[in-house]
């Protein structure tokens, strides 16, 4: 082989490797090592499966068992302070509501186990300790709130309401008055995705940050730097279920990504304080009403998203935690170089 084609050879190879190293998803990374031990218990079982006549002793060992979320379930169905009296009565009445056990029936039909939950969420949280290895991965439970509650969280503990991820074809729904736009994402395969965001919220709650001002701007990047974690957690995650659109919302994003950005900056919307304004583009909707009706109710959401990826693509040396914990939007915003598609 003479020098010439070594040569060439060379540097098409490192060309080849240079151009795969720079399309490396950023999301992949190497969680095989870590150890998450995610166990989901489900208490709807005990609640509804106890002899009504044997509830109120038994809440003691229940009390022993789910410890700190039973208290929070409590609170959930309005049956008040575990210590107070009428506690016992009211936890009786819950489970011997005639709807509150048909709806009961449905989630075992619908989720005769959880495993898929378990393993899933075990993955999640692997994730999350590759990220935060001083994190606490929460005690994680299963019940029938009914249709109180989605997500229960504490800073040690993830509650699940079944009775809210029967399917988007499920017959309650429509009868409780919900929007089409909520019951859509009202699905078992909307639960682990809804569990990350929420456990994000709990540990960079907007109230907490102490962002310098809250504007459009900055509730923008807030919620898409909930969402990049998220999808960090879960990096084989679809956009759709991601932001919780369909596909064609996700495609109009797509396709009208700059004109909404060119949008909200020539109309001045970026820095407004206006909470009314900022809800109609942060805030659950059936479509973004300064959009179009083809539009997703949350779409400037996306976009924090987008410009949230442009930093971190172009701020390699920033870890996920130094992300959530940074404060100052201009920061961001001068570090992302973002520019629209």
């Amino acid at each position: 082989m003479n020098s010439r084609f070594i040569s060439l050879f060379i540097i098409i190879t490192t060309f080849f490797v240079a151009t795969s190293s720079c399309k490396k998803d950023p999301y992949n990374v190497n969680v095989s090592s870590i150890n998450a031990d995610v166990s989901v218990v489900r208490m709807e079982t005990d609640l509804f499966e106890t002899d009504p006549s044997e509830i109120a002793q038994t809440i003691p060992q229940w009390m022993e068992k789910y410890k700190e979320f039973f208290q929070l379930f409590g609170y959930v169905i309005n049956a008040g302070e575990v210590s107070d009296p009428e506690f016992a009565e009211e936890l009786v009445a819950f489970c011997t509501d005639r709807q509150n056990n048909n709806v009961y029936s449905s989630i075992m039909s619908k989720f005769p186990s959880v495993d898929f939950l378990e393993k899933d969420l075990d993955m999640a949280f692997r994730h999350y300790l590759y990220y935060f290895p001083d994190g606490i991965v929460p005690s994680i439970f299963t019940c029938n709130t009914g249709f109180n509650n989605s997500i229960i969280l504490s800073d040690t503990i993830i509650g699940i309401g079944l009775d809210r991820y029967l399917g988007s074809d499920c017959e309650y729904y429509p009868m409780l008055g919900l929007y089409n736009y909520l019951i859509i994402r009202m699905n078992p395969y909307n639960i682990v995705p809804d569990v990350m965001y929420a456990w994000a919220t709990t540990e960079w709650s907007f109230d907490n940050m102490n962002y310098s001002t809250d504007n459009l701007l900055t509730e923008m990047l807030h919620e898409g730097k909930l969402r990049y974690f998220e999808k960090c957690m879960l990096p084989d995650i679809a956009d759709t279920l991601l932001f919780g659109f369909t596909a064609d919302q996700m495609k109009f994003c797509r396709n009208n990504e700059d004109q909404m950005w060119t949008y909200l900056m020539e109309h001045n919307l970026l820095f407004n304080t206006d909470q009314f304004t900022i809800l109609k583009l942060v805030g659950e909707a059936p479509f973004t009403s300064y959009f179009t009706t083809e539009s997703p109710g949350r779409a400037a959401t996306w976009i924090g998203f987008r410009i949230i990826e442009s930093f971190m693509r172009h701020n390699k040396n920033v870890s996920l935690e130094e992300l959530m914990r940074m404060t100052n939007v201009q920061d961001i915003l001068s570090g992302a170089k973002y520019v629209p598609e």
